[in-house]
């Protein structure tokens, strides 16, 4: 089955644009305004860069976010493997 498809029209460095999405609403304007946030701070960083490259500037920067998410939530699930490794031997035999 095909989850319905959102038609969203966002607005990013006052440019237009309308996207399909699966996502909801809230979250696509909620996505947008973050990369539209992040391409203007790029822009406002003192150095002068045309658009496109702040828009490159702004993708390293939520891919090192994201990486840096993916990282420590493999570490929270290795700490939790660990932790539960740990508290097995307590439990009764039934509950192993």
């Amino acid at each position: 089955m095909t989850a319905k498809k959102n038609t969203v029209k966002v607005t990013i460095l006052g440019g237009e644009y309308t996207l399909r999405t699966e996502t909801s609403v809230e979250h696509t304007l909620a996505v947008a305004a973050y990369v539209d946030q992040a391409i203007t701070e790029s822009l406002e960083s003192g150095n002068r860069v045309e658009s496109h490259k702040a828009a490159i500037l702004a993708a390293l920067r939520i891919a090192s976010e994201l990486f840096e998410a993916r990282e420590r939530a493999s570490q929270i699930a290795a700490g939790m493997v660990s932790l539960s490794d740990e508290i097995r031997p307590w439990l009764p035999p039934a509950k192993r």
